[in-house]
């Protein structure tokens, strides 16, 4: 029983707060009471905390989007991660188009320059989608996870310390209101009883509901002491933890700098495979660009940083196949052979073929009827066809 009614009291006591607090709150927003206001500093904290969680937000966000474009992917990767467990594994972009690609190349045959340039393609865009998922696992980890914890938990605690800091203050101002008007009650009390005839029936009554606005207005004073003293403890609570947020932004530019690392990493892995790729089918240097009567405009303008772009460039599928085109075809029409280096290894896949060496010398001729992607070659008594892409015409 004493259980039940303490639990009654508390119920009754909170409420009376809850009810307090709204009537100070109406009050203020109607103009009919004064509110104590926060010291700058206080305000500026609270502004800069605010800044901070907007713009987190959004920088996550987008970053989930940069790494997985896919909205759908996301969604799923957020529902395994609410119900803590292992998103199934599915192939990324890159790792679908490079399978796509050595299968065709495996069906077109391994032999031919387009099946095997097809599964020498499919092979690197693989070797992407691995860097590219360990960019995501990197990202995730240093840089997405911080940001997440903010969120989800320094900030959170910040915003239920301030609510706490506003219900202190809702007291406080309400507890400066009842003191106030105690104190116009006692006054207007006092006014009453100088004016009164001195009867001593009324005297006793004004006497009596004088001593009791005086033990009333008492009562408010001590609540006034006691809110401040409150209000001013959740003050420095919350001030503490705003002022945290400059180590946020200390360890956020440490979670930054580890992503732009990843990206470089991952860049710097995809420049290298794609360089890789570019030398196992083939180049046309400039000394074949010139030979062939070929245009400085058909080459890729040049920029700032041509050691790292103008090789990346030269092979541009465009431009090479112009080159091979307009090669061909002055071989074809002038009706005489050429000779050429081998940039690859080649293994001919029947009799009619010829097999290659890398670095050595062949002659090269066309003759009526033959595929533009093939050559005759010619090494001492053997020759076959050979194809162009693992060729470099020599002057």
């Amino acid at each position: 029983m004493n259980i039940m009614d303490f639990n009654v009291k508390k119920l009754a006591a909170d409420a009376g707060t809850f009810l307090s607090r709204a009537v100070q709150f109406t009050e203020e927003k109607l103009g009919q009471a004064e509110k104590t206001e926060l010291d700058a500093h206080l305000e500026n904290l609270l502004s800069k905390a605010e800044c901070t969680k907007l713009w987190t937000e959004k920088i996550m966000k987008q970053t989930e989007v940069l790494l997985q474009p896919n909205p759908n992917a996301r969604i799923e990767e957020f529902v395994y991660e609410k119900l803590d467990r292992k998103a199934p594994s599915r192939m990324n972009n890159p790792e679908l188009l490079g399978q796509y690609m050595i299968d065709a190349g495996n069906e077109f045959g391994p032999g031919t320059a387009y099946g095997n340039a097809l599964i020498k393609c499919g092979e690197t865009q693989k070797r992407i989608g691995t860097a590219d998922r360990e960019l995501i696992q990197t990202s995730a980890i240093n840089f997405l996870t911080p940001l997440r914890n903010f969120i989800e938990g320094d900030y959170k605690t910040i915003t239920k310390e301030r609510k706490l800091l506003q219900n202190k203050r809702l007291d406080l101002d309400a507890a400066k209101t009842r003191l106030k008007k105690a104190k116009v009650a006692e006054a207007r009390a006092a006014q009453l009883n100088t004016s009164q005839p001195e009867e001593n029936n009324i005297m006793v009554n004004v006497s009596y509901v004088l001593n009791l606005l005086h033990v009333k207005w008492l009562k408010s004073e001590q609540e006034v002491r006691i809110t401040q003293s409150e209000f001013d403890r959740q003050a420095e609570i919350t001030r503490l933890l705003l002022e945290g947020i400059s180590s946020t932004h200390a360890h956020h530019l440490r979670c930054l700098n580890d992503f732009v690392e990843a990206q470089m990493t991952y860049y710097a892995q995809c420049y290298q495979y794609m360089l890789d790729l570019q030398k196992q089918l083939g180049s046309f240097p400039s000394t074949f660009l010139s030979n062939n009567n070929q245009s400085s405009s058909t080459s890729v303008q040049s920029v700032s940083t041509p050691s790292v772009l103008a090789s990346a460039s030269a092979s541009l599928p465009s431009v090479s196949n112009s080159i091979v085109t307009s090669g061909i075809s002055e071989l074809k029409s002038s009706s005489g052979s050429r000779k050429a280096r081998v940039l690859y290894d080649y293994d001919a896949a029947n009799s009619s073929e010829l097999s290659l060496l890398a670095d050595e010398v062949i002659t090269v001729y066309s003759i009526p009827g033959m595929d533009s992607d093939w050559l005759m070659g010619e090494r001492g008594n053997q020759k076959g066809k050979v194809p162009i892409t693992y060729l470099e015409l020599l002057n």
